[in-house]
């Protein structure tokens, strides 16, 4: 294959920046991904380069350009192929570079990704993975490309795939992480890595799989000690790429039940028995406690699900479903923790797909520790997609599946006081614990009208006499009744602030000599 060739592909949508005839009909011996400022070492002669240019800023000066494409010219690289998301263009800095050191340079839009020139070149060249030819030392050697196949075909584990894939490099210690850093599996050499420590790792690891939502990325982590040529991590990421679409036909195929179930406790009344069924269905116990999650991103579906099956399995032990709600949102209900799987979590890795997940640090036991951990993950999971802020609400204990469809309610109570919060965004409705918390979880409409009814005509906003009013009364209910506390606050008369109240009382037609009155009207104000 050669260069000219990647051009004349309109799936891949790339465009010539710069490079002459004899340049383009360069022969294309394979594929390496780069960032580093200086890749030297780790290219092959004739292969093309693909950089995110995440090594370059627009402060740098023209000699980090021009040091990056002599790199690629010592080592003989057929071109350059450099990605515009970044920072939205390429750079007229590099091309001046490659035109000075005969680079060809064309640029990858934003909606091709690195995977699909990759699979490009290798489909064209190389055939699939078990059938590669062993074309240097940089890449992965003929016996284990098979090996890695037959393991594949077998459907082994993660830790099983990953510990044979190095096992030639010695098994160098090895993770293979999620986009939250919880521990898919890592190599016996590898230690195990805390989720907030194993995510400050990402940026420096290897994405397998491009095409996966913000939170259903998959990483290849080594330390920086460990020096594996770049084509080989490649083709060790591809293997997981192809383990990872088997586990999502996987639990597709699951999605099913999940459904059902979901829809069965939606329903206001479901009868015992198909609600049972329902849970045996999805691999959970037909005896409590349970607790119910509602998720809302404003991603598409596909995206909120992986999100909330992503920090879900960081729960050791605990066996969840999930699946998309008719009235929006998609929701999980999680199984009370196996006592047995959650003593043995933190002793092995668990596969992809399972609910737990070892070396997260996170608890399993009892519903309240379920809470507990989702609250220290939520910050991981807002981390994976700055662009989109999850929400949350989780429901208090269900003792029977009788309770799940009142969990349901609570859930999307407390979903809705998540929305209104500041902080982490997730909510319990064990949290809704003050009178403001608990008007936070009414519909925006229902909070509008209650203060509209309670406070009558103060409700107008627009006349300066009513916001006066308001000012006056929300100071005197914040200093429990008190007129002297109020005149001081107010810097006013307390006859003036009698004659104030005196105007509420006359427009609300409520007493505020009354305490439920009192309520009526504090609510009324946290209802604007």
């Amino acid at each position: 294959m050669h260069v000219e060739d990647l051009l004349r592909l309109e799936s891949l949508d790339l465009t010539l920046l710069w490079g002459e005839p004899p340049l383009l009909a360069r022969e294309i011996s394979g594929v390496t991904a780069t960032d580093l400022e200086e890749p030297g070492r780790f290219l092959q002669r004739g292969e093309i380069v693909l950089s995110g240019l995440v090594w370059w800023s627009a402060a740098d000066e023209e000699a980090t350009a021009d040091r990056f494409v002599a790199a690629l010219r010592g080592a003989g690289a057929a071109a350059l192929l450099a990605g515009e998301e970044t920072h939205g263009r390429v750079p007229e800095v590099l091309v001046d570079a490659c035109r000075r050191h005969g680079i060809a340079l064309l640029s990858v839009p934003v909606h091709t990704s690195f995977r699909a020139i990759t699979d490009t070149v290798y489909l064209r060249q190389w055939g699939d993975l078990s059938r590669r030819p062993a074309a240097s030392s940089y890449a992965l050697p003929e016996n284990v490309r098979g090996e890695l196949s037959r393991l594949l075909a077998d459907g082994a584990d993660p830790t099983t795939l990953l510990t044979r894939a190095v096992a030639h490099l010695g098994t160098p210690p090895c993770h293979l992480l999620s986009a939250t850093g919880r521990t898919i599996a890592r190599t016996p050499t590898a230690r195990a890595l805390p989720a907030a420590e194993a995510s400050r790792q990402l940026a420096s690891a290897l994405r397998v799989d491009p095409e996966a939502s913000p939170y259903g990325q998959w990483f290849l982590h080594l330390p920086g000690a460990v020096e594996v040529p770049p084509r080989m991590l490649h083709e060790i990421a591809e293997v997981f790429a192809q383990y990872r679409q088997g586990a999502l036909r996987r639990e597709a195929a699951a999605q099913a039940p999940a459904r059902e179930l979901l829809a069965l406790i939606e329903a206001e009344r479901s009868a015992a028995a198909p609600l049972a069924a329902a849970l045996h269905a999805c691999g959970l116990p037909e005896r409590g406690p349970y607790t119910v999650i509602v998720m809302a991103t404003g991603a598409e579906e596909s995206t909120e699900a992986d999100a909330l099956r992503e920090v879900l399995r960081h729960l050791a032990g605990h066996r969840f479903v999930t699946a998309r709600l008719a009235g929006g949102g998609t929701a999980a209900v999680i199984a009370g923790a196996d006592a047995e799987v959650a003593a043995g979590a933190d002793a092995r890795v668990a596969a992809a797909g399972d609910a737990g997940a070892a070396d997260s640090g996170s608890p399993g036991g009892s519903p309240g520790g379920v809470v507990a951990a989702l609250k220290g993950l939520w910050p991981l999971l807002r981390a994976c997609d700055e662009a989109t802020l999850p929400y949350g609400g989780i429901s208090a204990p269900a003792a029977t599946p009788a309770d799940l469809n009142g969990a349901l309610v609570q859930a999307r109570y407390a979903l809705t006081a998540a929305r209104r919060a500041e902080g982490p965004n997730l909510t319990a409705v064990d949290d809704l614990t003050t009178l403001e918390a608990l008007l936070s979880g009414l519909p925006a409409d229902v909070r509008t009208a209650f203060g509209i009814h309670a406070l009558g005509p103060l409700a107008d906003g627009s006349n300066p006499s009513h916001r006066m009013l308001l000012e006056t009364l929300d100071t005197f209910l914040t200093h429990n009744g008190s007129w002297a506390r109020t005149a001081e606050a107010l810097h006013l008369h307390v006859n003036t602030v009698h004659y104030r109240i005196g105007r509420v009382e006359l427009l609300t037609g409520r007493d505020l000599a009354r305490l439920d009155h009192k309520l009526d009207l504090k609510a009324a104000l946290l209802c604007r």
